[in-house]
């Protein structure tokens, strides 16, 4: 009777075991890499280098300040990490299977990651707008401020202000830069964890720091410009005559080019960087050791 009750039990969990153990490891590293992330949307809206713009917030806002967002941030890793990560574990075996269970080459990698990054993106959108506009209120003059208590309060006041379509304000960009994000990482990193452990004959732990920073730093590369349009779009206020900085994503990228040059994308990128790597590391960890406390429970 044992084994006819496994495989009913088996046939449900093994189909959401991907989105649980993808959003509950990127909610615990975002707990965690939450006050880097804060200082990074500090820098992209001007305010100075890593080292002044954490200097001015102890003094002028007290550490509480680097966990501004975090609820808004954890709803996003709920719902953006819960959809890209399980996404593409199931993309992937989908394309293992068509392959006839011959290993994947780099490029059906990437495109499992930019398919994942994008379902990801739309469904999490609404929590991230709400993150960045959260992080960004003390930035602007006092009448401006919104004065979100938490994320619900923020979604439900842009959506009694501004409609519902207005929690996917900066989707596009939003969509564009999870694809290139989850292209670097996804893909880079398990092409570095074959090399590391085929070629320079790494062990586990060691595998896991090396291709992590390989991986965060593609990330970065190839998210980074859409992630400074994504946060100018999502920020913007309009002027006294209700007109906005920017008709939209390829006019602020037009403007921004125009006025900064193309490194004006990579504006924060050091800090971006630290924050990118480290999340990738800690996702990759977490979700190692959820797995063994499943395997050792016998989930």
């Amino acid at each position: 009777m044992g084994d006819e009750k496994k495989p009913k039990s088996g046939g449900v969990w093994p189909s959401i075991k991907p989105f649980v153990n993808g959003g509950a490891s990127g909610m615990l590293a975002t707990c965690v890499i939450q006050p880097v992330d804060m200082v990074k949307v500090r820098i992209q809206l001007g305010q100075g280098s890593a080292a002044h713009v954490t200097k001015n917030m102890l003094k002028q806002e007290g550490i509480g300040a680097f966990y501004k967002g975090l609820s808004a941030g954890l709803l996003r890793q709920a719902t953006y990490t819960t959809a890209r990560l399980g996404s593409f574990k199931i993309l992937t075996k989908k394309a293992v299977e068509a392959n006839d269970g011959k290993p994947l080459p780099l490029y059906q990698k990437a495109l499992c990651g930019l398919t994942a990054g994008a379902i990801g993106a739309t469904i999490g959108n609404p929590a991230d707008l709400a993150l960045v506009r959260m992080q960004a209120d003390a930035t602007l003059p006092a009448a401006q401020r919104r004065h979100y208590k938490n994320v619900f309060h923020a979604l439900f006041r842009i959506v009694a202000d501004e409609g519902v379509f207005a929690l996917w304000k900066g989707a596009g960009p939003t969509v564009v830069r999870a694809m290139g994000l989850n292209m670097g990482m996804l893909a880079s990193y398990d092409q570095s964890v074959e090399f590391c452990k085929d070629h320079l004959g790494l062990g586990e732990a060691s595998t896991v720091l090396a291709a992590s920073t390989v991986s965060g730093f593609f990330a970065s590369v190839c998210s980074l410009p859409f992630d400074y349009i994504k946060t100018q779009i999502q920020k913007m206020q309009p002027d006294a005559q209700g007109k906005y900085p920017y008709t939209g994503s390829f006019d602020c990228a037009l403007k921004t080019l125009k006025t900064g040059g193309p490194l004006k994308f990579y504006t924060g990128f050091p800090v971006y960087f630290v924050r990118i790597a480290p999340h990738v590391m800690m996702v990759w960890i977490f979700l190692n050791q959820i797995q063994k406390v499943e395997k050792s429970i016998g989930l």
